[in-house]
């Protein structure tokens, strides 16, 4: 479980952070990622109805939140994480999802700092 202080919780962080942040997409999650701040990293999940019936979904979102919680700590201070689950993740096991998140998060981490890098 995510600690308290670890999670998105306000419609305006998700927003947000989908809006500003840089995206990765694989083809079970697609991953935001925004630096703002100094804070602890934080994250949050997106897990639709297109995912599945709610066991579904509550399923997906319990192993998304386990592997984020044992990346969190490579992300950077600052960093709110957005992690949206798509139908595919549905049917994947969490060797599979992690594989995905740890694909997104590397391209994610790349393309933020490529962008706060000088040209």
């Amino acid at each position: 479980m995510l600690p308290a202080r670890a999670r998105l919780t306000r419609r305006d962080e998700f927003t947000s952070t989908m809006r500003r942040g840089r995206r990765a997409g694989r083809p079970r999650l697609v991953v935001h990622l925004d630096v703002t701040g100094s804070d602890p990293p934080r994250a949050g999940f997106v897990v639709s109805r297109a995912v599945g019936n709610a066991v579904t979904r509550h399923r997906v979102t319990r192993r998304l939140r386990h592997l984020v919680m044992s990346r969190l700590g490579a992300l950077p201070p600052g960093a709110r994480l957005v992690v949206r689950a798509l139908p595919p993740a549905a049917h994947s096991c969490a060797a599979e999802l992690g594989e995905d998140l740890d694909s997104a998060l590397r391209l994610a981490l790349r393309r933020l700092q490529s962008a706060g890098s000088p040209r």
